[in-house]
């Protein structure tokens, strides 16, 4: 069963069908996906002014989830989202609304989270030593699970959660701010997809992606792609077509 298929379980909210077909070389330890890769635009990028309108645009050219990125001041050293922005955020968004969270601790929140709409609700596995049990609790509320990894965190810290998670993040740059310098996680993301082998789990990539970067990670073996300054640079609501340009170009660079 596909990670963001609709869970089975009672309780569980139908999300839409996002297979992940792929082949995996174990002895070149790379990945040949036989699919689009999923372009994830942050809306950290955005304008702040205009969320509803820039959500709606990016969906519009061809934005596969919608990814928000909510920020304590805390656990990192910036502050972004609440519970009550998501909420305004999700009747714009149509697709799937990914939502990562950089704060600490995490399990308090997870209910306003799914109130507000989340579809993925990723948490890191740095904010606190209850990892397993956070899983259990945002899928027992109704949303599928991600774990994140900062830049200095290894693949096997996750390695536990495996059976727990949709998705794992990887960080390619230290958390808290858009618009930062890309760190090479090639590596963590080979070993991540020969830890993961036939689950079905999808490694996001966020931090520095652009057209340099995606083939990069694709190659490792990466499967969305999370992308602000790189899809939202020279375009605006009233260009809207820029967007689609910058998010074809990611693609485009991504499956080679």
């Amino acid at each position: 069963m596909d990670p963001c298929a609709a869970h089975t379980d009672a309780g569980h909210k139908s999300l839409p069908v996002l297979a992940r077909n792929a082949t995996y070389d174990r002895e070149e330890n790379t990945m040949t996906f036989n699919r689009s890769i999923k372009i994830a635009p942050s809306i950290l990028s955005a304008d702040f002014a205009n969320f509803g309108a820039e959500i709606q645009a990016i969906e519009a050219q061809g934005a596969d989830w919608v990814h928000i990125d909510v920020m304590d001041g805390h656990f990192v050293p910036n502050l972004t989202f609440g519970p009550p922005a998501v909420k305004a955020f999700r009747p714009h968004v149509k697709t799937v609304m990914d939502v990562h969270l950089m704060i600490s601790p995490v399990d308090a929140y997870i209910d306003a989270y799914a109130d507000a709409g989340a579809d993925i609700l990723t948490a890191h596995i740095e904010a606190g030593p209850h990892t397993h049990r956070t899983l259990q609790a945002i899928r027992g509320a109704g949303m599928k699970a991600g774990v994140a990894l900062n830049p200095g965190t290894p693949a096997h810290a996750v390695e536990h959660l495996l059976d727990l998670t949709d998705l794992i993040c990887v960080m390619t740059v230290n958390p808290g701010f858009g618009g930062q310098k890309f760190i090479d996680m090639t590596d963590k993301i080979r070993t991540l997809r020969a830890m993961i082998g036939d689950r079905e789990v999808h490694i996001e990539i966020d931090g520095g992606v652009d057209t340099t970067t995606a083939p990069l990670v694709a190659a490792a073996g990466a499967d969305v792609l999370v992308a602000g300054s790189a899809v939202f640079r020279g375009g605006s609501v009233d260009m809207p077509s820029v967007y689609g340009d910058n998010i074809k170009a990611i693609r485009a660079a991504a499956q080679g």
